[in-house]
């Protein structure tokens, strides 16, 4: 197909597409509007530090991908996708219907069991759709429709945070919120209801309900296919690495560039649309071919540009009276912050030319009848390294006492090593792996 987009005038791709676009969006509103309302309203009516309730909220969100990934991904091969899916986003949809009343009358405890219902509801739809792609689409449409995935995704997460903080400003904020994500877990479900029907890769799988035994037998079967296991360790790098520079944006917007909350809005959008601009080109590079040819250059900008914002960060000289925050429209005209801001976005650029071939991969090489399984395996590891860059984070800023610039030269550094080990693994192994033909579908 020469042209990408033109995967939106096929059902089997666009309606997934919007499924997971909505349940993104869905998540990041839910999420960065109950992290605001723990902020300004919920800790002090508590009386709970603010980064007790933020960090428990993070630690809710991420522990069912932990727990049930690889049960999710038994039963995504198991069951027939387009149900499965309809199925879920019904569920999406009683989970925000706690949610709004938990925001409704303020009842705290029950947005948290809704936060983990709604990582619990992420987790069982993440096999569904990565398993999907290859699937539904033909060889020649795999990385452009994974492009887009990726940029529909960063791009949901994005609008969705947007969408929160413009919702938390409004008069009767609790009830917009609550009336917000309603309406866009029904327009998911709509959207999954267009999904054509895709065989079950594997119908007569028993699945093991005891989610310990069922986690270690997926890592272990993932450990038996090198080549599948240094792919699902670089995919999960990339969750590391965008952790540690996404979750720092806030504190160094206000703390180094004494920007308002306008300029961390400024600062995730040149990177989301950085992301969003590599991903859909990784298409055109590779000739519509899954490879990892993009994959030195990918790792080669994350180093670079995370070193080079440590000296842009460095030589900034801002000062400013009365502890007045700075708007976008000031930061422009300060000597030095459009390199900070080329650096952002070329960062995000780099991530898109990063992960786009490592999914394509992961799908092209994965047994069909163990496809969503490895996908479980992968958001297993995915959320294994989010907590360790949480972890990191607070060792080199609080333990060790570094700056948030050094925080991002110990990274990027750390880049060039990881980069480089990941890719001598994958040209070892990838002569002995074998890439899956392809199901395929009628257009």
């Amino acid at each position: 197909m020469s042209n990408q987009f033109q995967l939106f005038k096929r059902r089997r791709f666009s309606a997934m597409f919007f499924t997971q676009f909505l349940g993104a969006f869905n998540d990041n509103i839910f999420k960065q509007a109950l992290i605001l309302v723990l902020t300004y309203t919920a800790a002090s009516k508590l009386g709970v530090e603010v980064s007790i309730l933020n960090n428990l909220a993070a630690m809710l969100f991420i522990l069912p991908y932990f727990l049930f990934s690889a049960l999710a991904g038994q039963i995504a091969d198991k069951y027939e996708k387009s149900k499965l899916t309809q199925f879920i986003k019904l569920l999406e949809l009683v989970i925000m219907a706690v949610a709004a009343v938990g925001f409704v009358f303020e009842w705290y405890a029950l947005l948290f069991v809704a936060l983990f219902l709604m990582g619990t509801h992420s987790t069982f739809f993440g096999p569904i759709k990565y398993a999907y792609l290859p699937q539904a689409m033909k060889e020649d449409e795999l990385v452009g429709a994974n492009g887009l995935f990726q940029m529909g995704t960063s791009l949901a997460i994005l609008v969705g945070m947007i969408v929160a903080g413009i919702l938390t400003q409004l008069s009767q904020s609790l009830y917009w919120i609550s009336a917000t994500v309603l309406v866009v877990a029904v327009l998911g479900y709509l959207a999954a209801r267009y999904i054509p029907t895709m065989p079950a890769m594997q119908p007569d799988l028993k699945i093991n309900w005891n989610i310990i035994t069922t986690s270690l037998a997926t890592v272990r079967y993932l450990y038996s296919l090198p080549f599948l296991f240094f792919i699902i360790l670089g995919n999960s790098w990339f969750w590391f690495y965008g952790a540690t520079f996404l979750t720092q944006v806030p504190e160094f917007s206000k703390v180094i560039l004494l920007g308002d909350e306008s300029v961390v809005i400024f600062l995730l959008t040149l990177f989301s649309v950085g992301v969003s601009i590599g991903s859909v080109l990784c298409k055109t590079l590779t000739k519509n071919k899954v490879s990892l040819r993009l994959l030195p250059f990918g790792i080669a900008g994350l180093s670079i540009f995370a070193i080079d914002l440590y000296f842009s960060l460095s030589g900034l000289d801002i000062n400013v009276n009365n502890d007045t925050l700075l708007g976008i429209g000031d930061l422009f005209n300060i000597s030095g912050s459009w390199r900070v801001f080329a650096d952002l976005f070329l960062l995000g650029f780099s991530g898109g030319l990063y992960i786009v071939p490592l999914y394509a991969s992961m799908q092209a090489y994965a047994p069909k009848s163990h496809r969503a399984r490895i996908v479980g395996a992968n958001n297993i590891f995915n959320a294994i390294f989010m907590v360790t860059s949480a972890i990191f984070a607070i060792v080199i800023l609080n333990v060790l006492g570094f700056t948030l610039p050094q925080l991002f030269l110990v990274t990027g550094l750390l880049n060039i090593v990881f980069g480089a080990f990941l890719y001598i693994k994958l040209n070892k192994h990838i002569k002995r792996a074998v890439i899956q033909t392809n199901d395929g579908i009628a257009p």
